[in-house]
């Protein structure tokens, strides 16, 4: 769909959308030279209240449930009807920011998009994380998906389907996103990585929630895994070169990233530990719900008082040596991440094509007592292709991608546990990041290939029996428990977690069901 757009704010340049956002008091400027904003009330995403618009597109392909809602066709042109009187009435014409760009650095496979917010920072964000234009594309642009945010402009609920006055919908008819209510920018960016994951399959492309990166050999590897799992951390590796930190599409010519920038946490950002995402936190940035002093205006990355979930965004090329275009080769080594908080899970294991298709179905990790309100223990989640939210379709169609491409290009996969070791949370250890670092890069080099391999018979994962420069007591986890019979008791219970999880995939391939776990 066609807006009036302001030309005068289309496509404004770093500096100047740096400073309209400073005049419109959106955020103040940081020692750092980065742009320091809040997003309200609002400090991640809102997933009860994003939709799909259930029609003839959608209403057979979509995996309706408590991940994708449904919102009829004429709610959702309500509510458009009335954001766009809300615009006129408001003279926000001359107002709204405009981004135009691209999602997919793959140009035969990228789709145009305009980015149209009432905000200056949103706009500046979107700039950060999507891939820019030329100045010759631009005169030439015309979009293949929309998504308008209006900030100030809520839902009314009751008269338009909506559980609040937020809203996050996307039409695939219209090829429109609309947004409102809401000021938390990881929702435009989350918004158009749904929109490729339902529209990229048809053509054969995998689209992948993980980061990738690239070794001097120019071999890729992927990072699939959920928040805290060390995802960011392991494929931001000064030895490799980043591709991207979080969504790529795997198609018949390679990898390739949908974004032009990353969206990296922040929270207890260390120097010595994380460097390359401190040095790019830097004029062009925007961080989000980071705490600064009032009169120095240093950033406090330790300080979680607004939220858990600080954020930094900032474009590839703040990234020394950054694969740009973002485009590499099949993929030579797949890992999957999961920070087992029980403890029980190997530090690192072998999985057939039909190991992988079942552990990237059930997406398992957990969480930490702390990390959200309720959870006084560890707490299991599992989120269907390392990525639920963002999955409009069936789980196994994605799976099904995966397994045609791990064959297709003979692509090595493991699994990796990042989490505790020698007992649960409270009582054993995390696995020292040194150790998973040796065993990635153990991967990675091709050195797991020829090692001897022990079977974990309840979780039916193959375990090395020894990695270089890593104690071999620590690859079976049972080893590392004093009481055995206490671990036998913990094993047993996430195995049935896992069993009890993947029945809701039913029907599903009894080779799939088998590379998992069983217990006797």
């Amino acid at each position: 769909m066609d807006f009036t757009i302001n030309e005068g704010r289309r496509n404004l340049t770093v500096p100047l959308l740096v400073e309209s956002a400073i005049l419109n008091d959106e955020g103040k400027l940081s020692s750092t030279g980065s742009l320091s904003v809040k997003t309200g009330k609002f400090t991640g995403r809102s997933p009860e209240d994003k939709f799909i618009v259930k029609d003839e597109i959608t209403a057979n392909s979509v995996d309706w449930g408590k991940v994708n809602h449904p919102i009829s066709e004429e709610n959702f042109e309500k509510i458009l009807d009335r954001m766009t009187k809300y615009i006129h009435d408001n003279n926000l014409e001359e107002k709204l920011y405009t981004f135009d760009g691209f999602v997919g650095a793959d140009i035969s496979s990228r789709l145009s998009i305009r980015v149209i917010t009432d905000r200056a920072w949103h706009s500046l964000f979107a700039t950060q994380i999507f891939i820019n234009t030329s100045q010759e594309e631009l005169s030439n642009f015309r979009p293949d998906f929309t998504l308008l945010s209006i900030n100030d402009f809520a839902s009314i609920p009751e008269l338009e389907g909506t559980k609040s006055e937020t809203f996050i919908i996307i039409s695939f008819k219209r090829n429109l996103i609309l947004m409102g209510s809401t000021s938390y920018a990881g929702e435009i960016k989350k918004s158009m990585f749904s929109v490729m994951n339902f529209l990229l399959p048809k053509k054969g492309i995998f689209p992948m929630h993980c980061s990738a990166n690239m070794g001097k050999d120019d071999k890729s590897a992927l990072f699939f895994g959920l928040s805290g799992t060390g995802k960011t951390t392991l494929s931001a590796d000064e030895n490799r070169r980043l591709v991207g930190d979080d969504e790529h599409g795997w198609s018949d010519k390679g990898i390739f990233n949908f974004e032009g920038g990353c969206y990296a946490k922040c929270i207890n950002l260390n120097k010595d530990k994380e460097p390359q995402i401190w040095n790019a936190i830097k004029f062009g940035s925007v961080m989000e719900n980071v705490v600064i002093d009032p009169f120095s205006r240093e950033p406090d990355f330790s300080d979680g008082s607004l939220t858990e979930n600080t954020r930094v965004v900032y474009p590839l090329n703040f990234i020394p040596g950054a694969v740009i275009p973002s485009i590499c080769g099949h993929p030579y080594v797949i890992i999957f991440l999961t920070a087992d908080a029980f403890g029980v899970l190997p530090p690192i294991s072998k999985l057939s094509k039909e190991g992988a298709m079942y552990h990237f179905m059930s997406g398992y990790t957990s969480k930490l007592a702390g990390t959200e309100r309720g959870i006084t223990e560890p707490k299991e989640t599992f989120s269907q292709c390392f990525g639920a939210p963002f999955m409009p379709l069936k789980a196994a169609e994605y799976a099904k991608l995966l397994g045609e491409k791990i064959t297709r290009y003979d692509s090595k996969v493991y699994l990796i546990n990042t989490g505790w070791s020698g007992g649960p949370y409270g009582i054993g250890k995390r696995i020292d990041l040194k150790y998973t670092r040796r065993m990635v890069s153990a991967a990675l080099k091709g050195i797991l290939d020829d090692v001897p391999y022990e079977t974990h018979e309840m979780f039916n994962l193959d375990y090395p029996t020894s990695c270089l420069d890593v104690p071999a007591s620590i690859l079976n986890p049972r080893n590392t428990w004093h009481d055995k019979n206490q671990y036998d008791f913990s094993a047993k219970r996430l195995a049935k977690l896992f069993i009890n999880n993947f029945r809701k995939f039913e029907p599903i391939s009894e080779e799939i069901i088998k590379a998992g776990p069983y217990l006797n």
